[in-house]
């Protein structure tokens, strides 16, 4: 399977069997899931939620098991991503914006947390460091910003054990090697991971004044970010 021209493209392809996939081509990526929800406090008051590249609504799912009166927004440039989401979520109170990033305009001062999951690994620094401004404009005081990714650059010198080993992790999944190689394709394409110590500073720049890693596993990352 070849990659195709454009991100939103490529994830259309990718949806069919989305959760399967990514388990399976992603380490950990069911405890980056999982923690996005639990690593936030019991007593915590979430009313508006923005999900920044949404997929099939897996890390959503999740919170929406913890506040379920919340009010959800769903960001994805996949047209078949966001139709996985209304089937998923309808009867919700759900919002949907089917665009990019730099599409969407975010509301100052609104929403009470707002998470990323394998999303802001498609940005480049540049963009990243605007979009950790526009989360933190768009937050509300003591709003937090969560984010589930790989957190490496690819000139770090870890970054060949990393794929090594994330190989070994695919191959173990896979009868044959066609998986790993078009998952090759689209990081070369599409990934513009950053270390994760350089988006702490990006994102105490931006305003945060509270910054932690509930969670991490080598270079896959949760962070968190408090207004």
């Amino acid at each position: 399977m070849g990659v195709r021209e454009t991100i939103d493209r490529e994830f259309d392809q990718f949806s069919s069997d989305y959760t399967s996939d990514m388990m399976r081509c992603v380490p950990f990526y069911k405890d980056l899931i999982s923690n996005l929800s639990s690593c936030l406090s019991p007593d915590l008051n979430v009313e508006n939620i923005l999900d920044l590249g949404c997929g099939n609504g897996n890390a959503t799912r999740r919170l929406m098991m913890r506040f379920p009166k919340a009010r959800y927004t769903l960001v994805d440039a996949s047209p078949e991503m966001i139709q996985l989401c209304r089937n998923r979520f309808a009867g919700m109170d759900v919002a949907y914006f089917l665009g990019f990033f730099s599409q969407f305009e975010f509301k100052p001062s609104h929403y009470d947390l707002i998470i990323a999951s394998f999303s802001f690994h498609h940005l480049e620094s540049s963009d990243k460091k605007q979009i950790f401004k526009e989360c933190h404009r768009s937050l509300t005081l003591q709003g937090r910003l969560l984010m589930a990714d790989l957190m490496i650059s690819k000139s770090h010198p870890g970054h060949w054990k990393l794929l090594d080993d994330w190989k070994s992790f695919v191959l173990s999944n896979y009868e044959d090697t066609s998986k790993w190689e078009w998952l090759m394709e689209h990081y070369d394409a599409f990934d513009r991971p950053d270390l994760y110590t350089d988006q702490v500073s990006w994102l105490r720049e931006a305003g945060f004044r509270e910054i932690s890693i509930p969670w991490q596993q080598g270079f896959w990352t949760l962070l968190s970010a408090i207004k």
